[in-house]
């Protein structure tokens, strides 16, 4: 009597397990799948910072230009007007 008890035991047991291994295996999968997204999300950050980084050195880059541009022009007028 007692070793069948031991099989039934055993074989609720090995049941459970298995339950658990495939909804650990779903677990994981689905963990997979959202770290993946995750990092793509991430990822899709990091270059619209770059971008945004670029966009911001451009722009320096042009205030500069315009400044420097300004103080020749205004120099060459100081020039011509000062000749008259």
């Amino acid at each position: 009597m007692a070793e069948k008890d031991t099989q039934v035991n055993l074989a609720v047991y090995m049941e459970r397990l298995d339950s658990y291994i495939s909804s650990q295996n779903a677990l994981n999968e689905n963990l997979s799948k959202n770290l993946e997204k995750v990092e793509t999300k991430v990822d899709d950050i990091s270059q619209w910072r770059s971008k945004m980084y670029g966009m911001k050195s451009i722009l320096l880059a042009m205030g500069i230009l315009i400044v420097h541009t300004s103080a020749i022009m205004g120099s060459f007028v100081a020039i011509i007007n000062f000749n008259k």
